[in-house]
């Protein structure tokens, strides 16, 4: 074993070209295959409503934003973290800057100039690109199988890099189909769920004509504590859809709510609905003479819109209204934790990501298989979630560097092994 190395490099998202150019720069010979028509797919749709790259956020709690994986993502961060990915894109001339709630975005707001110029830097790199190829496994002699327009292709490489995706956003190439492949070699790999999702809950007819596709804002939730939240509140936004509720608020209480239906067939989400009031302000409004004003134009002096109230008569019981004047409190209690009960998740193809994959004990502190010696694995394949904000792309990206770091690491002590045998 000796000169260039090849190794190939299954997936073309971010997690795939961060693993082919940190690969290319230690002098290895690399081919990038993909199923689809072209690389990053899902990076560019990500980035048509301005590209969220990483987050503006002291390094604690971003590692904190990985939920029970984050002592595994903890490295992969230290090595490249959200200071290192703003000077990589710096370096391909896209100026990034901090806006709302610390996300950083390019300063175009755009993903297509930054996959542009990474693709080209990648081809002068000596990077090689085989799109229409979808992987299907390994032959009997070790050679990974593909399926191609043409035909059937066998490649035979010293190393494989596998970031084949997740589940969701199955039309952009992530379709799972990589989970039997490995688990019918011995490979440990947790069943696939949506995450950063939407929830289904049943809306009255009346609320579903007056509120459906509105936002909510802003507003307050948290999982309920019987549910096994953890009793802090989020303020955020989300928006009610026609079957349930969606967005960025839903989405950062996903993975609980997620897991809260599996085990108790439900989750109820409490909305704080005025989170800038306290009980006690608001039930002084609430209790303040309304003479023959409504009940809708009082709840509207005392700050909630018209969207807000009609959430507040669908959800709150009858007799919080009817008792208005004479116990304003109750009423006050329920615009302060109002329950929401959600029945089931969005189907995972229509999740911005997934959570599952392969589980960190089924690697090694460099990321390879332990049932696969010299198959690597990165991105979002790998058992990890994180909410929306720049979380999901820097853990793509700093898991491409360390599954491609640990290739050239193993590729090296075999060479060197290889060197001092007799």
């Amino acid at each position: 074993m000796s000169g260039r190395v090849r190794v190939a490099v299954i997936g073309g998202g971010p997690a795939g070209l961060m693993a082919a150019e940190t690969l290319a720069a230690a002098g290895h010979a690399v081919e990038v295959y993909d199923a689809m028509a072209n690389c990053g797919r899902k990076f560019l749709i990500a980035g048509k409503g301005g590209l969220n790259l990483t987050h503006a956020e002291a390094f604690a709690p971003f590692v904190s934003r990985y939920g029970s994986r984050a002592e595994a993502i903890r490295p992969m961060l230290e090595g490249f973290g959200a200071d290192a990915l703003r000077d990589w894109a710096q370096g391909l001339g896209v100026e990034t800057f901090v806006g709302t709630s610390n996300r950083v975005f390019p300063r175009d707001l755009k993903a297509a100039p930054l996959l542009r110029g990474w693709l080209r830097r990648l081809r002068e790199a000596g990077v090689r690109f085989h799109l229409h190829h979808r992987w299907t496994g390994w032959r009997d002699d070790g050679a990974l199988a593909f399926t191609t327009p043409a035909g059937d292709v066998d490649v035979r490489v010293d190393a494989t890099v596998l970031a084949l995706g997740g589940g969701s956003w199955r039309r952009l190439g992530s379709d799972g189909r990589w989970t039997a492949l490995l688990t019918a070699r011995g490979v440990d790999v947790a069943p696939l769920q949506p995450s950063n999702c939407g929830f289904e809950t049943r809306w009255s007819e009346i609320l579903r004509s007056r509120c459906a596709g509105q936002p909510v804002k802003p507003v307050a939730a948290r999982l309920s504590p019987e549910h096994g939240g953890d009793g802090a509140f989020r303020q955020g936004e989300f928006i009610i859809t026609s079957i349930g509720v969606e967005g960025s608020l839903i989405y950062a209480l996903s993975a609980a709510l997620r897991d809260a239906i599996t085990r108790y067939g439900h989750a109820d989400l409490e909305l704080d609905l005025l989170p800038g009031v306290t009980l006690d302000a608001l039930t002084a409004k609430l209790a303040a003479p309304r003479g023959k004003q409504s009940v809708a134009k009082h709840l509207h002096r005392c700050g909630l819109d018209a969207v807000k109230s009609t959430l507040l008569r669908e959800l709150a019981p009858d007799a919080a209204f009817a008792e208005l004047d004479r116990q304003p409190a109750a009423l006050a209690g329920q615009i302060k934790r109002l329950r929401l009960n959600l029945s089931k998740t969005r189907p995972i193809d229509e999740a911005i990501s997934t959570a599952g994959g392969v589980r960190f004990e089924a690697l090694d502190q460099h990321l390879m298989l332990t049932a696969l010696p010299g198959v690597f694995c990165a991105g979002e394949m790998l058992d990890w979630e994180a909410p929306t904000g720049g979380y999901l792309l820097t853990a793509c990206f700093a898991s491409g560097r360390a599954a491609a770091q640990g290739a050239v690491d193993w590729l090296a002590a075999r060479a060197g092994s290889h060197i001092a045998s007799p």
